[in-house]
């Protein structure tokens, strides 16, 4: 049966790589990117490769909410299922000794970027997943997490763009456990993955790290979710790999959950008012 998937940065990287793999299995794709010119250049790829016309290119800037609520319309727009939503897109640690960053919205940009939009873009897709299960959220997150301080999640002191991306991961984990959670039963399961470690990407170069592993191992730990037989009932897991496994011990604290949602929701109402 043929799938509709939405792979949020899928113009470059990993995200480029599934966006390949998963229209050569014959789904279609939702292909979002930040510049109209790459996401309209990947969907042409896509449709020269497997001779469909289906697949669809889709822009925003995930870095402000607003843009992520017009992603969520637009899907609604072009498509009456979504049978995999991948939040992949992210931004990494940034050179070394890079400055704290806020995004549009006034939120510390790699919490906005690799964890709040994808918060906001599920939550506002929600709906249109429940219609279509048995349907899967996957999570590109990392085994790179640090815990949540919630007296400063913005970082406003002693901040570390190492620390930033590794606590926006973790949060990426902790909300796919509390929603996985919320959607016991409902047919739509969430699940985590690191993909792969160090791998050779423009997002591991700008850190100033060497590369350790191929964008083709960390597409098949994610295909793993997207595609796998028999995992429509595995719900609220961490994958390093394509091995489930236990992410940091915060991640399994039901009242920091809480405290992330509670965060997470008033975020997105600051920047809606």
């Amino acid at each position: 049966m043929q799938r509709t998937v939405l792979i949020t940065g899928a113009t470059s990287g990993l995200g480029r790589e599934l966006a390949d793999r998963v229209a050569a299995c014959g789904h279609r794709v939702l292909v979002h990117g930040r510049s109209a010119e790459r996401a309209e250049a990947v969907r042409a790829e896509l449709v020269a490769a497997t001779g469909s016309e289906e697949h669809t290119a889709l822009v925003a800037d995930l870095s402000e909410l607003r843009q992520v609520a017009q992603l969520a319309d637009e899907v609604r727009r072009c498509t009456d299922r979504l049978d995999v939503l991948v939040n992949n897109a992210g931004i990494g640690s940034g050179p070394p000794g890079a400055q704290r960053e806020l995004s549009a919205d006034g939120v510390e940009l790699r919490f906005a970027v690799n964890y709040l939009a994808g918060y906001h873009l599920t939550r506002l897709l929600l709906p249109l997943l429940r219609a279509s299960a048995p349907s899967r959220v996957v999570n590109v997150a990392s085994a790179g997490q640090h815990s949540i301080d919630f007296d400063d999640p913005m970082l406003a002191h002693d901040y570390l763009g190492t620390r930033a991306y590794a606590q926006s991961k973790l949060a990426q984990i902790m909300s796919t456990v509390d929603l996985a959670a919320e959607l016991d039963g409902s047919g739509v399961t969430v699940n985590a993955v690191h993909p792969a470690t160090y791998m050779n990407t423009a997002m591991v170069r700008e850190a100033g790290v060497s590369p350790v592993s191929t964008v083709s191992e960390g597409a098949e730990a994610v295909m793993h979710l997207i595609t796998g037989p028999g995992l429509d009932a595995t719900t609220g897991e961490y994958f390093h790999g394509t091995r489930a496994c236990r992410a940091l011990d915060q991640a399994y604290d039901e009242q920091a959950r809480a405290r992330l949602r509670a965060l997470s929701d008033e975020l997105v109402e600051q920047a809606r008012s």
